[in-house]
């Protein structure tokens, strides 16, 4: 009988894996390059409990033995959601893609990017009535513990780069104790206390056999997950996403991820986002931030309207330009006062890109 070569290591080297996860998340870095592979093997055997049978095999495409038991849940989503994924799937590839990269350097399944849409829809400026925030749903204290800054001036939790990273190291910590990504999903919206009293109730670590112990947003957690992560792999559903190019996922407001799709990864990666409040003007950052307002119009599409609509807004920068912004914000906002004071009109500042000159008239 042939064994299961990636079943074996993960019995006879856990250990040493757990350590390497240690290590990582203590000195809140990158494993080295040559424990990625290593580690991405454990890793990708953790979504066992998501197939049919207990082995996986990378080359079947996922959807074909996904568990029995998540085809009703996957039924259900498609019918209320699969309009609105696909949607994001279209408009929110760059960040996916930045997610990817990420994701791969610290040996990770790249599907665990899909815990972001669920956990907010991508949206930087998400926030929970907990105040959990960012594009992954961190509280103040976890997003420090894995190296995130969050204090009055700074919230990185809102940074799709680091918040990634630090996403990373805390999937990374939470796989160590379970084994297993839907106890780990489970885990992440409830919890590892809650799912190991789940464990102990029902005498299984498999969520099929555990779900009902635990909370029911923590179970429906993870069925969205799943649901999700069908819809988003599924390149048969994906074909459908033609058609909704121009469909806007929110109805309460216009996101703040729209128009930004100018960017490319390079940018996004060296970008850094605040949320700011009070009376701004795109015109006076940009002048104070050493920017062309084209260039800030693309990092902050509609930047006037949003924040005077919504009193807030979350403004993405490069690094080196937030830097500067954070350094003089209150002259910026005493200028941008008195800017909107002075009898002189104000230069419109929305992304707007003509195809010919304005002209003034007379």
């Amino acid at each position: 009988m042939q064994m299961n070569p990636v079943a074996d290591t993960l019995k006879e080297k856990p250990k040493v894996a757990a350590a390497w996860i240690d290590e990582i998340v203590a000195e809140k870095k990158e494993p080295e390059k040559e424990k990625v592979e290593y580690i991405s093997q454990l890793t990708r055997y953790g979504f066992k409990n998501l197939f049919e049978k207990y082995s996986y095999n990378p080359g079947i495409t996922q959807s074909a033995h996904l568990n029995p038991q998540a085809s009703l849940f996957i039924r259900d989503y498609l019918n209320r959601h699969q309009d609105h994924l696909l949607a994001l799937k279209d408009w929110g590839i760059q960040y996916f893609n930045l997610m990817d990269q990420i994701l791969t350097r610290y040996g990770l399944p790249r599907e665990l990017k899909y815990l972001a849409v669920i956990e907010s829809n991508l949206q930087t400026s998400a926030t929970s009535w907990a105040g959990a925030a960012g594009p992954w749903q961190f509280m103040p204290v976890t997003a420090r513990e894995y190296g995130l800054m969050v204090n009055n001036r700074t919230d990185e939790r809102r940074d799709y780069f680091k918040s990634t990273h630090a996403a990373s190291r805390y999937l990374l910590n939470l796989y160590k104790q379970f084994n297993d990504w839907l106890l780990v999903i489970a885990a992440y919206n409830g919890g590892p206390g809650r799912v190991y009293e789940a464990i102990k109730k029902s005498g299984s670590r498999n969520f099929w056999e555990l779900q009902y112990y635990l909370p029911e947003e923590s179970r429906n957690h993870v069925k969205k997950f799943i649901a999700t992560h069908y819809i988003m792999e599924n390149e048969q559903a994906a074909g459908v996403a033609k058609k909704m190019y121009h469909f806007k996922p929110w109805t309460d407001g216009i996101s703040p991820l729209n128009n930004r799709q100018q960017l490319s990864p390079e940018e996004l990666a060296g970008a850094q986002t605040q949320t700011i409040s009070g009376k701004f003007l795109a015109a006076v950052i940009a002048r104070n931030v050493d920017m062309s307002l084209t260039d800030f119009n693309r990092y902050n599409p509609s930047f006037n309207e949003q924040l005077e609509q919504n009193g807030q807004f979350d403004l993405m920068l490069p690094e080196d330009k937030m830097n500067q912004f954070l350094a003089n914000k209150y002259q910026i906002l005493n200028e941008s006062v008195q800017t909107m004071l002075s009898p002189e009109p104000v230069a419109p500042t929305r992304t707007v890109y003509p195809k010919k000159p304005l002209r003034k008239k007379g």
